[in-house]
């Protein structure tokens, strides 16, 4: 960025070192047009350029005691305007990745509470359903999928033959996912039927 240098700038300076209020909006109203393009490019933001245009004269004339000492004056009033600008850049980038993770934590935690409720809904309807079938099928569904016995164990257990035990389990399952389906309720039914699958 250019800055042409304000007329008499040693003498302004020198007075605003003085502590001359008027002296001081002079130079304001000469650089403030010229700094707020700067950062309102950086920025693409009014509200921020205004506040780091009136924060760069805040701090020179907080430090108006030392504006004698320094040897160019534009440079400083450069460095002071980039360094503001820059921060408010990287404070704004640190408030959006915060905020971005914030939105993620926040649509996992919903994606996870939501999938909790819907298992434990079809944990519901699933032991329900059970509870209605025959008892002797209702046991052999329960040994070969809660207990995770196989056909040839459940058939030992119960001193029947395994074909009959795989009946039962394919009758309860026939019953389960029908039951599902009058109630057209998709989601569940796959949950159900990939439930099947890995409990096998």
């Amino acid at each position: 960025m250019s800055i042409k240098p304000i007329h008499n700038e040693t003498e302004i300076l020198s007075k605003i070192s003085a502590g001359d209020a008027r002296a001081f909006t002079c130079l304001f109203d000469f650089y403030y047009k010229n700094l707020g393009q700067y950062v309102y490019r950086l920025t693409e933001s009014l509200e921020a350029t205004e506040e780091i245009v009136q924060d760069v004269f805040v701090k020179i004339w907080s430090g108006r005691e030392s504006l004698s000492e320094i040897e160019s004056f534009t440079n400083y009033l450069f460095i002071i305007t980039r360094n503001k600008t820059y921060r408010f850049l990287k404070d704004k980038a640190a408030a959006r990745t915060k905020q971005q993770r914030f939105e993620q934590q926040y649509q996992e935690e919903c994606s996870f509470q939501h999938e909790t409720n819907t298992k434990r809904d079809f944990s519901y309807m699933i032991d329900e359903l059970i509870g209605k079938l025959p008892p002797q099928q209702r046991k052999v569904y329960e040994l070969s999928k809660i207990n995770h016995l196989k056909y040839s164990e459940i058939a030992t257990l119960l001193s029947i033959s395994p074909e009959t035990v795989k009946k039962h389990v394919v009758a309860a399952n026939k019953f389960i996912k029908n039951s599902i389906s009058e109630k057209n309720d998709q989601l569940f039914l796959l949950f159900f039927m990939v439930c099947v699958h890995f409990l096998k």
